[in-house]
């Protein structure tokens, strides 16, 4: 120990000084800014038993080793709404498949962990009739209740109070649509819900159009994601719009999915190298001649898109630029 009342010791391989009569759980937590619960800490060659971390004094001269849980492989590129993570970045529906048992293959296909699910009457007719609970378990998967089918703000809010008072959820999917044709949201109506929903605890993410002045408004009023279509609903269209889809990528302190009207894998790829967080889908799997199938290219394509976003593409040109160098040319 020094004049300064200080010892020296070894962390993971590095030289620390630290204040004498730390015990190894403060020595976590207030020097290191790490959860003594959640760390397994080496003394000297010999594991310290976690419930005595708060008790054994560091001395000086010790050699610690501190660790903890990571999953196994590259997990670095996850991503965060309303403070909870996931690693993948597709997010399906649960509508149109022939039967339950199909959409449950699908879903596993996918890679999925978050999936929407509508709020509907219970058939108080045939109460033991199956259930999507029965084949998706709400344990294993997030569900992400919505609002499909809503053409007004108070709508929308009465059937997400019911899903929270059913299955406790405050993530939600909000969608205000102006009209049956086009699908298209009601901004006006989505903005007031989005508003009152947030005022209520609720963290919505938000359908909207692909502007980026409303998706700003939208995250100002309280959402947790703005989910910008890519085409009307069921279109299958693909992403009609990269410029405005950008704009709300680059102005956006939200993830920024795309909502709606993917069709095939190469445009779930294009909404992920335009920097989106992520890709929501259902009509084109559960309507694809093989779902299960079209369930794993969408996992793939998502995955190929954000691996491109990440590497940087090459720039474009003008003109062609050969690959093989013209010095010494025979």
């Amino acid at each position: 120990m020094t004049s300064d009342g200080t010892i020296s010791i070894r962390v993971n391989g590095e030289h620390r000084r630290v204040h004498k009569g730390l015990t190894l759980a403060a020595l976590a937590s207030e020097v290191l800014g790490l959860d003594p619960a959640k760390v397994a800490v080496e003394r000297n060659l010999e594991v310290v038993p976690r419930s005595t971390l708060g008790n054994v004094l560091v001395e000086d001269g010790d050699e610690l080793e501190i660790v903890h849980f990571v999953g196994g492989g590259d997990h670095a590129d996850g991503w965060s709404v309303a403070g909870q993570s996931f690693t993948s970045r597709l997010i399906v529906g649960t509508g149109k498949y022939r039967d339950f048992e199909e959409n449950a293959a699908a879903l596993e296909a996918s890679g999925a962990e978050i999936i929407t699910v509508a709020v509907r009457r219970v058939n108080v007719s045939d109460p033991k009739a199956p259930m999507l609970t029965d084949f998706i378990d709400p344990k294993r998967y997030t569900y992400l209740p919505n609002t499909a089918g809503c053409f007004t703000a108070e709508e929308a809010i009465r059937t997400l109070r019911l899903a929270r008072e059913a299955g406790g959820w405050d993530l939600v999917k909000l969608e205000v649509l102006g009209e049956a044709k086009t699908l298209y949201p009601d901004m006006r109506e989505t903005l007031r819900a989005t508003e009152t929903l947030a005022r209520e605890g609720f963290k919505p993410m938000v359908y909207c159009v692909d502007d980026p002045i409303a998706a700003k408004q939208l995250e100002e009023a309280g959402a947790v994601a703005v989910m910008p279509l890519g085409a009307p609903i069921g279109s299958g269209l693909g992403i009609q719009n990269r410029v405005t889809i950008r704009l709300i990528v680059e102005g956006a302190n939200v993830p920024v999915l795309v909502d709606a009207g993917v069709g095939t894998a190469s445009d779930a790829a294009v909404a992920m190298e335009l920097g989106c967080d992520g890709v929501l889908m259902n009509t084109a799997i559960a309507e694809a001649k093989e779902p299960v199938r079209m369930a794993r290219a969408m996992k793939l394509a998502v995955e190929a898109g954000r691996e491109a976003y990440r590497a940087g593409r090459m720039a474009t040109r003008k003109y062609a630029d050969p690959s093989s160098p013209l010095a010494g040319l025979i």
